[in-house]
């Protein structure tokens, strides 16, 4: 078996880790249990470019119980748990391609890796993989990384169309990915249909909002040993991710000011409590800054030199391309790390400004991401859109799709029943009451 992992020793440390994940999800255990007897993804080669958690890690031995072919990479090169990957290479066969903390061209030789293994379904959280696919088959290897597009250019026309045609569809994670694939169809370059697993209340509505908020929360106090009471936290986004982190903050006992460009959002935060307020007058005000936008440069050089002595920056957007970082550098006089996962920056005007994990997902260079019980549900949405993608991949076409409504129904009641919380059910006259124009008082 061909994989790429800092220590096949560290396995017995990963498969206890995962053991203990395992315990908070019950829904993907009970698909797991499905998939094993029915095999729905029997012969079907799967590559997973994915962060390489103990979370992600249930879900590819469900995909393996499943019937599939399947093989993981590291969607974010600080992500990956290196005992976790061991475990999944030594204890369940699964091929992975991931090093915490790897660089540039490492990361996208394992996204290579998993493109050789020449896969029907993809599985993405940012689209990376995705759109080293496109890149390839579009012969635009300006935009692809050397490793990648090598290889890609070794093929022949009739091979990549070979490649491309064996691909049924994908699904994608994040909201970051999600602003991708849907530009890609927008421009009509998106090559496969893929389901936005993000857009699952089931997904964003837990995953976001509780798993990032409890989580980014975490990686940043864990990184710097800093009490968030009586500060002021900047929380740049205020989508599900935001209002996690900007509720979690808040419980802390931090002061919260929201930086948005969407009215509504802002308008939003305002009614939940908090200041709104332009990144340029919010940067001089702020302790913390936590940037969750899925776009770039939210917090570019202008802002960090007007930043107080001792500012601690964090981004948990996908990208570390929310914070302008050259622009940092080239406004400081110096830098040093300082601890880990932090790194000071002293500007010329003497202040020092410190970013936390290279301005990567603070939650996963710092800490372990989610908690278990929530990526329960995001992983289900994964598995059962898998199976669903398998089953009516010629009935759709090149877009992006929502999660199936019953299959994200299905997973909240799953969800609940694990949790042993019954609810009501609708009788036969107030059934027909909502369902009739006729009957009104």
């Amino acid at each position: 078996m061909n994989y790429d992992i800092k220590d096949i020793n560290l396995a017995g440390k990963g498969r206890l880790r995962i053991e203990w994940a395992e315990m908070s999800m019950p829904v993907l255990a009970k698909i797991r249990e499905r998939f094993s007897n029915e095999k729905p993804l029997k012969g079907l080669r799967v590559a997973a470019c994915l962060h390489i958690t103990t979370e992600t890690a249930s879900l590819l031995k469900t995909l393996k119980a499943g019937g599939a072919d399947v093989v993981g990479c590291a969607s974010n090169p600080l992500s990956t748990q290196d005992d976790v990957a061991a475990s999944l290479v030594a204890d369940d066969e699964i091929p992975v391609f991931a090093i915490k903390g790897e660089d540039h061209a490492t990361y996208y030789s394992h996204i290579l890796s998993a493109l050789k293994h020449r896969p029907h379904l993809t599985m993405d959280d940012g689209a990376d993989l995705v759109s080293s696919i496109h890149f390839m088959a579009l012969e635009k290897w300006g935009e692809l990384e050397a490793s990648v597009s090598d290889w890609g250019k070794g093929l022949s026309e009739a091979e990549r169309r070979k490649f491309l045609s064996g691909v049924l569809g994908g699904t994608e994670e994040t909201t970051t990915g999600v602003i991708r694939l849907r530009s890609m169809e927008k421009d009509g370059v998106l090559q496969f249909p893929i389901i936005s697993v993000n857009d699952a209340n089931t997904k964003h509505l837990f995953d976001n909002r509780y798993g990032t908020g409890q989580s980014t929360v975490d990686g940043i106090i864990r990184a710097t040993n800093r009490l968030l009471a009586g500060s002021t936290f900047v929380v740049s986004g205020y989508g599900w991710c935001g209002r996690g982190v900007a509720m979690r903050a808040k419980g802390h006992g931090a002061h919260m000011i929201v930086c948005e460009v969407d009215p509504l959002r802002a308008l939003e935060a305002v009614m939940d409590g908090y200041q709104v307020m332009p990144i340029a007058k919010a940067a001089l005000l702020g302790d913390f800054f936590c940037t969750l936008t899925g776009d770039m440069n939210v917090i570019r050089a202008e802002h960090f030199v007007n930043m107080k002595d001792g500012a601690i920056v964090a981004n948990s957007g996908h990208f570390d391309v929310e914070l302008d970082l050259p622009g940092l550098a080239e406004a400081a006089v110096e830098r040093r790390p300082i601890r880990e996962f932090v790194e000071e920056f002293t500007l010329k005007n003497g202040r020092r400004v410190y970013v936390l994990g290279e301005g990567r997902l603070i939650n996963l260079a710092a800490a372990e991401g989610h908690p278990a019980s929530v990526m329960d549900m995001s992983f289900a949405n994964q598995a059962l859109s898998a199976e669903y993608m398998v089953n009516e991949h010629a009935k759709m076409v090149k877009k992006v799709y929502p999660v199936p409504r019953d299959i994200d129904a299905e997973i909240a009641r799953l969800k609940l029943a694990s949790m042993g919380i019954e609810i009501d059910t609708l009788t036969p006259e107030q059934e027909k009451y909502l369902s009739s124009w006729e009957m009104g008082t």
